[in-house]
């Protein structure tokens, strides 16, 4: 066995610098950027899809939160909801005797809780480029609590997923195996502003009904008052204001596209066989706010 030399030694307790993960010359560049944005009033900020960046001038970017804002009927309030709004969920987890443990029930407080922030994404595929509301509501007081419920709801009331796509592979396969004959046109629909137009009241209740099948009282209750108190503090702040939102679900919240879900269900399923067979709707199928559907266009009764 050859002899080891203090040389291996070193090399084996000190393994080699990482590479840094910027040069000089990236930080000269991000540093130029920077600069230029600043010297232009201009930020930086995502697309709503493609994975692209938006370099657009602040005043801009500004007036089109405010548009957002106007347009959804939005108001502005001068009192902060986050302080009375984390008295209630403690009181809500403090009830929970069933469905949270009482050595546990902590986890799921946000003991530093601020209002949900606002940002936009531009949508550049659409006129006028508007925004695509990305609200933050990790630091909101009932954050926790919704990703518990959102958990708790999908294990004792699991809705089919009959039309549900899972992502754009699956919409493929979907199609492969849908017939479609010539005279079939296909059209790609849009729910316009899908959480402001939710129901709460009525899906409270359609979610009440798969609670009957499959969830004891006392769980069902604690998951109602979880509803309610999630889905009574719609706000956020932007620049500085609180902006009250009157209806619908809160954007940003872990809850709501579950909730939506089961709104959408309903309408599936109380509405869709009748309009199919009217219609003429071959194929149906719907991912979160769109909706992709097959239908004969030389049926006499088509009118889409």
């Amino acid at each position: 066995m050859g002899s080891i030399q203090k040389n291996d030694i070193r090399t084996n307790q000190h393994p080699p610098k990482q590479k840094k993960s910027h040069t000089r010359k990236e930080f000269k560049t991000i540093k130029n950027i920077k600069t230029k944005l600043k010297e232009n009033e201009a930020m930086i900020t995502r697309a709503d899809k493609g994975n692209s960046l938006v370099i657009l001038p602040e005043s801009q970017y500004k007036n089109k939160i405010d548009e957002f804002i106007q347009t959804n009927h939005f108001q502005t309030s001068t009192n902060h909801p986050t302080k009375s709004f984390q008295s209630q969920v403690r009181k809500i987890i403090s009830n929970s005797k069933t469905l949270i443990h009482s050595e546990t029930k902590w986890k799921y407080l946000n003991l530093n809780p601020t209002a949900p922030s606002i940002k936009g994404l531009i949508k550049l595929h659409k006129p006028e480029h508007p925004i695509r509301p990305d609200v933050n509501w990790r630091g909101a007081p009932a954050y926790r609590l919704a990703q518990l419920f959102t958990h708790k709801i999908k294990l004792v009331a699991p809705l089919p997923n009959t039309h549900d796509l899972e992502n754009t592979t699956d919409l493929l396969k979907k199609l492969e195996n849908t017939p479609i004959l010539p005279h079939f046109t296909l059209a790609s629909l849009d729910i316009s502003n899908l959480h402001t137009n939710i129901p709460v009241k009525e899906t409270r209740e359609i979610i009440a009904k798969n609670l009957n099948n499959n969830t004891n009282p006392q769980a069902q209750q604690e998951l109602l008052n979880w509803y309610d108190t999630i889905t009574n503090k719609n706000y956020f702040s932007n620049n500085g204001k609180i902006i009250i939102q009157q209806e619908g679900l809160a954007f940003g919240a872990p809850t709501s596209g579950t909730i939506a879900e089961f709104f959408l269900h309903h309408l599936e399923e109380t509405h869709l066989t009748q309009l199919s067979k009217k219609q003429s709707i071959a194929a149906y199928f719907h991912y979160v706010d769109d909706i992709v559907l097959i239908y004969d266009s030389h049926h006499p009764n088509i009118n889409i």
